[in-house]
């Protein structure tokens, strides 16, 4: 990463704009040109051209372009608490997850593009706020563990890995879905019937009660229900 230049303050004109709103059109435009592009590919022109303001506030209000992506990066961790609960089993995580493809595309794809981008942890801007957020699933994985509710050879890392590709596969896999599943992987149809479809396997992983509220020893709570299977899915 090259040094970051002196922020230049506003001209008096821009003061006058509302902070709270340009930051928000810069991060809105900015998560659009990451997801197409990349962090290597993405301009900090573009950026300012899609979010309608001076190429130099981005420079003011995040000190360039990896402090937007960090930027960007707090606003996921703002998302991810409101997605994860306290409290919220599993296999709900897990869809929530998956839906995000349809909720909130880009930054499913920004972290795809993350990966086909990685070189090395130096290219990593991102490497350790959301190597922190992962690490909250895998404790919640290994608590699960602890409490004997999923096989002790199971890695709850590697487990935290699976889950989180399984659950990007709509926005990584695309073209194979719908040459296996003959639907187009976008639709809310298939998004939604696909995200239960992973809530599904992991609550039978994880021993989670059947749809009849019983679990393996015949007690047990209320399943994540399932939806009626689209057609065309397989």
């Amino acid at each position: 990463m090259s040094p970051s230049k002196p922020r230049r303050s506003p001209k008096p004109q821009e003061r006058q704009r509302d902070p709270e709103r340009t930051r928000r059109l810069i991060l809105d435009a900015a998560a659009t040109e990451f997801a197409a592009y990349g962090y290597a590919g993405a301009r900090i022109a573009a950026i300012a051209a899609r979010a309608g303001v001076n190429q130099q506030l981005i420079s003011y209000y995040f000190d360039g372009k990896e402090g937007l992506y960090q930027a960007m990066s707090e606003r996921w961790r703002e998302r991810q608490r409101e997605l994860m609960t306290p409290g919220t089993p599993l296999p709900e995580q897990i869809r929530r997850y998956a839906l995000e493809a349809l909720n909130n595309p880009d930054g499913v794809r920004l972290l795809a593009w993350s990966g086909l981008e990685y070189a090395g942890p130096e290219t990593d801007p991102d490497r350790a706020p959301r190597s922190e957020r992962i690490q909250g699933d895998i404790d919640g994985i290994r608590a699960l563990q602890d409490a004997g509710r999923l096989p002790a050879e199971v890695d709850p890392a590697c487990l935290t890995i699976m889950l989180m590709a399984a659950a990007m596969a709509t926005t990584t896999l695309p073209h194979v879905i719908e040459g296996v599943c003959g639907t187009d992987p976008r639709s809310p149809e298939f998004l939604h019937y696909y995200a239960d479809q992973i809530a599904v396997l992991t609550r039978l992983l994880q021993r989670e009660p059947d749809e009849h509220g019983a679990g393996p020893d015949g007690a047990g709570d209320t399943a994540v229900p399932g939806p009626d299977r689209p057609a065309g899915h397989g």
